[in-house]
């Protein structure tokens, strides 16, 4: 098995705005002013697209459909995840817009590319009982160890977490992660928000996990498997740099791939550590981050598939 890939399936936005239907609980969004909201973000789209291929990343870049109106289809690891026994996941999404997202015929893309699709692995009907579980944005997985770290929110179910877990053979680490909303402390509404899982090391928000026994268990298994733990504050997330992926380019080289934003946000401490493991590779997404509340890495689904 391994943690990181080289490939990268990625959606081209044409109807991008901020998402009424999603900022109920995500709390990263805002509104911007502007009728040029979604050509900037796809100049913000294409020059990502450009930097992780002049490193040798082999991204797939399909377009999306306008009629579809899908505001956040430029997330597209919240519907689906590719997996290395030629698996696919489709996940059930807490916003009924964003459910249109959800195109079976990138997959013909994929194939096109020479990868194998063995199996499609639907939880979609947990939809009709209001139950949801947001592909790699709620888990975080450790591909290698075979372990599914998973804050609990509205978007991310335990039942479903656990069947998931038994279907794909991973062992769940569950906790809970709140961020301060006007003195309130509420859940964070995905996992990949606070943490980030390398090769070697984890990028992880552990302020955000309330309960200590939580946080420990959270940290002894991250040590378990020999991660080094870089940590960073609720404010540096609130930057985005828990959203955070690794990825592998020309001749075996790693980055991990952030927003302009997040790089910013880090101490010279934390770009150290980062540059210990691997290449910063960051970018200008401040539109997509601003009104999507999402940043570099749900940006990316990763292909794992096998080759044909």
């Amino acid at each position: 098995m391994k943690q990181i890939t080289d490939t990268i399936l990625m959606v081209r936005p044409v109807a991008f705005r901020m998402n009424e239907e999603t900022a109920v609980n995500n709390y990263f969004q805002k509104e911007l002013e502007g009728d040029d909201i979604n050509s900037l973000a796809a100049k913000e789209f294409d020059e990502f697209v450009d930097k992780l291929k002049s490193v040798g990343v082999n991204v797939i870049v399909v377009d999306d459909v306008l009629e579809d109106n899908t505001p956040d289809s430029i997330f597209p690891n919240n519907w689906v995840s590719f997996h290395q026994d030629g698996k696919i996941a489709l996940y059930p999404m807490f916003a009924e817009n964003r459910r249109k997202e959800r195109r079976l015929e990138y997959f013909a893309r994929l194939e096109e590319a020479g990868f194998k699709i063995t199996d499609i692995v639907d939880y979609t009907s947990a939809e009709e009982d209001d139950i949801f579980l947001e592909g790699t944005g709620s888990l975080i997985l450790d591909r290698v160890n075979q372990k599914a770290y998973c804050a609990i929110s509205p978007r991310a179910d335990e039942d479903l977490l656990i069947e998931f877990c038994e279907d794909f053979e991973y062992t769940p680490v569950i906790f809970n992660a709140y961020q301060k909303v006007e003195d309130k402390r509420l859940p964070i509404y995905h996992t990949n928000v606070m943490m980030c899982l390398g090769e070697e090391f984890a990028v992880i928000c552990l302020d955000t996990i309330d309960d200590k026994k939580e946080q420990k268990n959270v940290v002894k298994h991250l040590k378990q498997d020999g991660k080094e733990i870089i940590s960073i504050t609720e404010e540096q997330m609130h930057e985005f740099a828990g959203n955070m992926l690794q990825v592998q380019g020309m001749a075996g080289k790693k980055y991990l791939v952030m927003s302009a934003r997040a790089h910013r946000s880090l101490t010279d401490d934390q770009i150290r550590r980062i540059e210990q493991h691997c290449e910063i590779l960051s970018s200008e997404i401040q539109t997509i981050e601003t009104c999507g509340g999402g940043s570099a890495r749900c940006m990316m689904a990763e292909v794992f598939l096998p080759k044909a």
